[in-house]
């Protein structure tokens, strides 16, 4: 759980790029790439990740404008407006969050929970979905780009 605005924004920064540089690596030819028919593809988790970071913004008390229903067709588009959504989500709370908010409860699913605890499940939602990305992403031999170490080919220069 998030308790300060400092922690939040500090962590919050880091991982949008983190998962910003996992979208710029997604080509239009391999928005489809999924492990096997009927599993989620790169597009729909790239634009899943983008349509929820508004959907959490929503559940803390926080104005939102939601992208569209329907992915872009291109990776640059989705790629572009999770960025927006991301870097939204930073102002907002940067410019009008007290610590004090993060401790305030809202209900998540039915269950009274600390916007500071559903902000902490935003984050491990966008790595969880990034981790499938990466495993995508290999599969479709495209970039990897490195999330917390060197990748296997970075290791190998």
């Amino acid at each position: 759980m998030f308790r300060t605005k400092e922690d939040f924004l500090k962590e919050w920064a880091d991982e949008k790029d983190l998962t910003l540089q996992a979208l710029e690596s997604v080509t239009d030819d391999r928005l489809n790439q999924s492990i096997e028919e009927g599993h989620s593809t790169l597009g729909w988790l790239g634009w899943h990740l983008t349509k929820t970071i508004p959907m959490f913004a929503s559940v803390v008390g926080i104005q939102a404008e939601h992208p569209p229903k329907d992915r872009p067709s291109q990776a640059s588009d989705i790629a572009a407006t999770y960025q927006e959504q991301s870097l939204s989500l930073l102002n907002k709370i940067e410019t009008s969050w007290t610590d004090e908010d993060f401790t305030k409860k809202v209900d998540l699913f039915g269950a009274p929970t600390y916007k500071g605890e559903v902000l902490r499940k935003l984050v491990s939602h966008q790595v969880h979905h990034r981790g499938q990305m990466t495993v995508l992403l290999r599969q479709a031999k495209l970039t990897v780009p490195a999330m917390y170490g060197p990748t296997k080919e970075q290791q190998q220069v």
